[in-house]
């Protein structure tokens, strides 16, 4: 027994001795292994007289237990002193300061819109939406387009199916005037946004991009009005200081007169420069009054009633705002160019 008991306070020094489980194992095997020293010894029985035979017997497995247990016990002090180690490697100083999360904004155009869907509401406006699949009606027809005018041909409108009514994707958001018309009797005081789409593409045109068109029709609705309307807004919606405007006589087949609406250049402070053309003027907007046949589409007397139309390109305006020079950038999805409006 006494020879027991120095074999187990060995293993037992071996074992605290070790900091891992693989040479754990390796010690377990020196004494519980198939030719471990215990193991050996209950081999040795056999020689040993009827009498000490289960006595021994007795002594070496109760040893083998305390080995075992002693194996378990380090073995889950090295495992758990191990994780100790990898979480305090691992672990994080909440008292730093947090790196933050990236946070989206509004596209550059849709600011745009919002900001001019505020104005004009403020003064009275309601905001109206209408379908982007129009028919040659609401698109043309109500708007006193003529059937050999360049806008309906195929390189300038994207027809969609050629039947009877000649579905299109609409071309401005004119069409949502005639069917608010169609549907409120007069006074009118409205705007369309919306995605209109037109064949082109270049450096200051996408085959889609976005409108506002405005309407007011009452009894007594006149051009000053019109122009009160249009030079309050602009210079509210740049915010320019010292902004100049002037109309010029125009032609639009749904107004008359019509005019185009001009800003001095706010690049060169109407100087001229290479984005005026080096005229000192922009221009920003088409307007006029409501030519009476469009009237007369939507069953309104022309003869009590009159009004006015206006129509802006919403990119137009906001490489103004923001001072772009390319249209494309507000469709490349470009991160680098969208956070500087966030």
């Amino acid at each position: 027994m006494n020879n027991l008991e120095e074999i187990l306070n060995e293993a037992t020094n071996l074992f605290d001795s070790i900091d891992n489980t693989s040479d754990l194992e390796q010690a377990k095997s020196r004494y519980l292994g198939k030719n471990g020293i215990l193991t050996k010894r209950l081999k040795g029985l056999a020689s040993l007289s009827p009498e000490d035979r289960p006595v021994i017997g007795s002594q070496i497995n109760q040893a083998k237990e305390v080995l075992e247990s002693r194996i378990n016990d380090r073995r889950e002090l090295i495992l758990s002193k191990k994780m100790e180690a990898q979480l305090a490697g691992e672990a994080l100083d909440v008292t730093l300061p947090s790196r933050g999360l990236g946070v989206g904004g509004l596209h550059p155009i849709t600011r745009t819109l919002e900001r001019i869907e505020i104005l004009f509401s403020s003064i009275g406006f309601t905001v109206a939406s209408g379908p982007e699949i129009e028919t040659d009606f609401y698109n043309f027809t109500a708007l006193n387009i003529p059937e050999n005018h360049p806008a309906r041909a195929m390189h300038d409108t994207f027809y969609i199916a050629e039947d009877k009514n000649e579905h299109l994707l609409r071309t401005h958001t004119s069409p949502v005037q005639i069917r608010y018309m169609q549907n409120k009797n007069p006074p009118v005081r409205v705007i369309a946004p919306g995605r209109v789409y037109r064949c082109d593409s270049d450096v200051t045109h996408t085959p889609m991009f976005h409108q506002v068109e405005g309407l007011w029709v009452d009894e007594y609705v006149n051009f000053s009005e019109l122009k009160g309307v249009l030079i309050g807004f602009i210079k509210q919606f740049l915010e320019y200081d010292g902004l100049l405007t002037r109309f010029r006589p125009s032609f639009f087949p749904f107004t008359e007169p019509s005019a185009e609406m001009d800003i001095s250049c706010v690049m060169c402070n109407n100087k001229g420069c290479r984005v005026c053309g080096h005229t000192g003027w922009l221009e920003v907007l088409g307007c006029g009054m409501v030519h009476p046949e469009v009237l007369k589409h939507v069953n309104i007397d022309s003869l009590q009633y009159r009004g006015f139309a206006f129509g802006m390109g919403v990119e137009r305006l906001a490489m103004l705002k923001y001072g772009v020079n390319d249209i494309r950038l507000f469709f490349e999805n470009d991160l680098r160019f969208l956070k500087q409006f966030n």
